[in-house]
C-alpha cells in the first residue's frame, strides 16, 4: 500500500538531525533501490530543514510500522511521532 508520510521535526533539533542524517539516507537509498521509498525530501522553513515528506509503499501497515520502529530520525528522537501524519495514498502511475 502506499504512503505520504509527513514527519515535522521537535522544536530545536537541526544539530540532532544531522548527527542521524547519514544513517537515514543511507537507510532510505537502500529503501528507494527495493522500490519502497518512491521519493521523499526534507521539508524546509526559513532555509532550515524542519522535517520530511515521503511516499512509500510498503506491503502493510505492519511492514511500514516495523520500518518506522528502526527508522534513524525516529530512534534519534529527530521526528516529532505525536505530529507525524501517514496517509494511504494512489499516486499516479509514471508511464
Amino acid at each position: 500500500m502506499q504512503y505520504l508520510i509527513i514527519a515535522y521535526d521537535y522544536e530545536n533539533v537541526l544539530e540532532k538531525r544531522m548527527e542521524c542524517r547519514t544513517a537515514h539516507l543511507e537507510g532510505a537509498k537502500k529503501l528507494m533501490s527495493e522500490g519502497v521509498i518512491i521519493n521523499a525530501g526534507a521539508l524546509i522553513e526559513d532555509d532550515k530543514m524542519v522535517g520530511s515528506t515521503l511516499y512509500v509503499d510498503f506491503e502493510s501497515d505492519e511492514a511500514l510500522d516495523k520500518w518506522l520502529e528502526n527508522e534513524p530520525y525516529v530512534t534519534g528522537k529527530v521526528w516529532d511521532m505525536e505530529t507525524i501524519q501517514i496517509a494511504p495514498i494512489k499516486l499516479l502511475p509514471k508511464d
